[in-house]
């Protein structure tokens, strides 16, 4: 019964991730005129929407509550995001390091949530699978993000 409440507490914070994850790339779509990064960032959102409902499916087995709220440092970080932006820092390569920003916070509790040796082979299953995808995720706005870098050296 332990492993089953560790093992909940753990999907539940990659929920709040996700969360944290889907409103960032809202406001970061937003903030942005080009296309291209609208359309990256769309796909980044429904992605953690993916995840969220595959980490909740897994909340609702368990007989748990439906997990929608976010972290307290995902707040921090839309917060500074918005800071950043009223004090011009709304350009390409600003947006896309404040996304990497997000999407390291992300693999860090991911790997974070691997470390667990009590969850199931399922759940661990899951998580390692959404870890690869947000792994991609920010390879390639690190990879815009350095573009934009030597685009502007």
């Amino acid at each position: 019964m332990e492993h089953l409440q560790k093992t909940a507490a753990v999907v539940e914070d990659l929920v709040k991730i996700n969360n944290d994850r889907i409103e960032g790339y809202n406001k970061a779509r937003l903030q942005t005129d080009d296309l291209d990064l609208k359309e990256l960032f769309d796909d980044m959102v429904a992605d953690s929407k993916r995840f969220t409902t595959e980490l909740n499916k897994y909340l609702r087995s368990l007989g748990e509550d439906r997990e929608r709220d976010s972290t307290f440092a995902g707040k921090l970080y839309r917060t500074w995001m918005d800071v950043k932006v009223s004090f011009g820092g709304a350009d390409r390569r600003s947006i896309l390091a404040t996304c990497e920003y997000g999407e390291d916070a992300a693999q860090k509790s991911y790997n974070s949530a691997l470390e667990h040796d009590f969850l199931p082979p399922e759940v661990r299953q899951m998580i390692s699978e959404q870890r690869m995808r947000l792994k991609s995720s920010h390879d390639k706005i690190r990879y815009l993000r350095d573009l934009e870098t030597v685009n502007k050296g």
